[in-house]
C-alpha cells in the first residue's frame, strides 16, 4: 500500500502517516506565529482550533497538557495557512478520516523536523469519538503535520500515537466528510479543508 500515514485498522497492523525526516527531534525548534491583533477574550482561545469544513465548522480543544510538541506544531501551520485547501485523503467508515498532507496522496507532510512521540496512556487519555491524533509511520517519532479524526472509540491507538486534541463543537459535520473506498479508504474528490484559524486569532466581531 502506497499511503503510508495511517493509523492503524486493527492491533496487528501498523499505522502510517508521514514521511520521516532525518533532522533529531530535539532540534525541533519552531516559534509560532504571534497572534495577529483583534481577538481579545477568554485564554483559552489560544488553544482552540477551528476548521472551516464544506460541511460547517468544528471547534478542537487543543491538549498541550498532553502534547505540547504537537500542539504547538499545529499552531505553527495552522497560522502559517499550511492547513487551507488540505484534503481529508483517507477516511474509513467507522474508524476515522485523516488530512493534513498537501499532497492528498498520504505520504506528504510540511518542511518543519518531524516530531518526537507524546503518547498518553490509556489511563490518561484514549482514542475516543472526536479525539485527534497525530498520524505517523512505522516510526514512533514521525509525526509532521499528518492527523486523523476518529469517527468511534479504537482502543487499539490508545498509548501509541500521539493525542493532541479532541472535537467539542461540529462532530456532525466531521460526520459528513466525504468517505473513501476500498481497504485503504483513500478519497476520489475528498473534502478539504477550507480554513483553519486559531480562535484566538477570529475578530470577535467575525463570531
Amino acid at each position: 500500500m502506497s499511503d503510508e500515514t495511517n493509523p492503524a485498522e486493527t492491533p496487528a497492523e501498523t499505522a502510517a502517516e508521514t514521511p520521516t525526516t532525518e533532522a533529531p527531534a530535539e532540534t525541533v525548534a519552531e516559534a509560532a506565529a504571534p497572534a495577529p491583533a483583534g481577538r481579545v477574550a477568554d485564554p483559552k482561545d489560544e488553544d482552540t482550533l477551528v476548521l472551516e469544513t464544506p460541511h460547517g465548522k468544528v471547534v478542537i480543544e487543543l491538549r498541550p497538557d498532553l502534547a505540547p510538541l504537537h500542539v504547538e506544531r499545529i499552531k505553527t501551520l495552522v497560522r502559517r495557512g499550511f492547513y487551507d485547501g488540505t484534503p481529508f485523503h483517507r477516511v474509513i467508515e467507522g474508524f476515522m478520516a485523516q488530512g493534513g498532507d498537501p499532497t492528498g496522496t498520504g505520504t506528504g507532510g510540511s518542511d518543519l523536523p518531524d516530531l518526537p512521540a507524546e503518547f498518553s496512556s490509556p489511563q490518561k487519555a484514549r482514542f475516543q469519538r472526536g479525539t485527534l491524533g497525530a498520524a505517523r509511520t512505522n516510526n514512533p517519532d514521525s509525526a509532521n503535520s499528518q492527523f486523523f479524526i476518529m469517527f468511534a472509540p479504537s482502543s487499539h491507538l490508545d498509548g501509541q500515537y500521539t493525542i493532541w486534541g479532541k472535537v467539542t463543537q461540529g462532530m456532525e459535520n466531521v460526520d459528513k466528510i466525504k468517505r473513501g473506498s476500498g481497504g485503504s479508504g483513500m478519497v476520489q474528490g475528498p473534502d478539504k479543508i477550507a480554513r483553519a484559524r486559531i480562535l484566538a486569532d477570529i475578530p470577535l466581531d467575525e463570531g
